[in-house]
């Protein structure tokens, strides 16, 4: 692969005649063309008509093998009640990550240290089929924008593909070690950041391929922007770049003072893409404005937080910001850090509105839609819902008996489906009397 200068166009390999992700005649943002009618999204799904995907019956009957029922009498640090309404215990060691598929949010994929993923059933836990042939742990897997694609990708960086109706595999491909993945939100387009500073994007099933070369050092995650025309990559140098897709090349680069101070570990945009909030382990979350890449904000930890409990044997460990996002009723963001802290800053004063503390390290953070609701899973194998009004805790939810280790939230906040280094991955029925 050609590597690109740090202005310059995309990795010309594989060549990518076939792959046009908008017409010429589009108004692209902050590139000067010439102007022109079509809708970024109705153009991108037209020019992907060629992948065609005959709808084809479930097969009918049960896969051998699965597991319903919580497990009783697990060992463990964490033992106690269990708030989940289904287990689903086919992975045979911990289960790093976790989607639902975003049409009908009936179906889950995960990933675990077993080289194994699996898509299964939420109502009832029932296998639908196992992606195989990974050899590695699967730490990324998702579905297509409508539902009808799921990718899985290994440590090795080996990715699948799989139609989900058919249950057969359409596609694969071997890229560097993965460090993200995540689907394109508009087309059956696959993007992927590797350790080699590679952000990936193909076209599936036929392939077509475009590389965007980052700096020399593990591209850490990424994000596609609602526009579907840009995309923002966070590098393990503290270096962000925001792509556009079509042309290859990087439309903003923040680095030095504008970028981080050490790896990017998140990055989320707001809802209508003209924000975006990065992390990193040096404790800051920067907010950039999207249209000029200019950063606008920036949140560190007002105190630092008691360390959380640690085992026999654990070493304290720095602090970091490790996910954020942004809430869609209110001038909000959550940034949840590793020593437990839950930061609520109001984005037009730009000030810490409630800290919120949990025993342990958060993992992720979620914000409902439609509403002033954080989720967060942490260390403790504990959901927590909080409301970033008050920053009071509304309930939480139970079940795990090891560190949760991602969390899925269905579209109208009924179900939470988390996965667990105790080899289980849980639905919890969300009930809240403030609703």
């Amino acid at each position: 692969m050609e590597s690109e200068s740090e202005s310059g166009a995309a990795a010309d390999t594989p060549p990518l005649e076939t792959l046009s992700f908008h017409g010429d005649e589009e108004i692209i943002e902050v590139v000067e063309l010439d102007p022109g009618p079509p809708d970024p999204a109705d153009d991108l799904v037209q020019e992907m008509e060629d992948v065609d995907f005959e709808e084809e019956e479930e097969e009918e009957g049960n896969e051998e093998g699965w597991v319903l029922e919580p497990q009783e009498g697990v060992v463990g640090s964490m033992e106690g009640p269990d708030d989940s309404e289904v287990t689903f215990a086919l992975h045979s060691a911990s289960v790093f990550c976790v989607s639902l598929d975003p049409k009908t949010n009936t179906l889950a994929v995960t990933g675990g240290e077993d080289d194994k993923a699996f898509v299964w059933r939420l109502s009832d836990g029932e296998l639908l089929f196992e992606c195989a042939g990974h050899k590695d742990s699967v730490t990324c897997a998702g579905f297509s924008h409508d539902s009808t694609l799921v990718a899985t990708g290994d440590m090795s960086g080996l990715l699948k593909v799989w139609q989900v109706d058919t249950k057969e595999e359409v596609w694969s491909f071997e890229a560097g070690d993965l460090e993200w993945m995540e689907w394109h939100p508009r087309a059956p387009v696959l993007l992927a950041g590797t350790a080699d500073g590679n952000t990936w994007m193909w076209k599936v099933p036929t392939g077509d391929c475009k590389t965007f070369q980052g700096p020399n050092c593990p591209a850490t995650c990424g994000r596609v922007l609602p526009d579907g025309k840009r995309a923002v990559v966070g590098y393990e140098d503290g270096t962000i770049r925001i792509w556009d897709l079509k042309q290859g090349n990087p439309i903003h680069v923040l680095k030095g003072t504008e970028g981080h101070q050490g790896p990017l570990t998140c990055v989320a945009t707001n809802q209508d893409g003209s924000l975006i909030l990065t992390g990193s382990v040096d404790c800051q979350a920067k907010l950039v404005s999207a249209t000029t890449g200019k950063v606008v904000g920036v949140f560190r930890p007002e105190t630092v937080a008691s360390q959380p409990n640690l085992g026999e044997g654990e070493e304290s460990e720095s602090n970091s910001v490790e996910s954020l996002g942004f809430c869609s009723v209110m001038p909000l963001a959550a940034v949840g850090y590793l020593d437990g802290t839950l930061a609520i800053y109001d984005l037009s004063t730009q000030t810490l509105r409630h800290q919120c503390q949990h025993q342990s390290g958060i993992v992720q953070l979620l914000w409902e839609a439609g509403t002033a609701v954080v989720y967060t899973c942490s260390l403790d194998g504990i959901v927590r819902l909080w409301d970033a009004r008050t920053g009071r805790l509304l309930t939480d939810y139970r079940g795990h008996t090891a560190e949760i280790l991602d969390f899925a939230l269905s579209k109208d906040a009924s179900l939470v489906v988390t996965t667990s280094g105790d080899h289980k991955a849980k639905v919890f029925c969300v009930q809240r009397p403030d609703r």
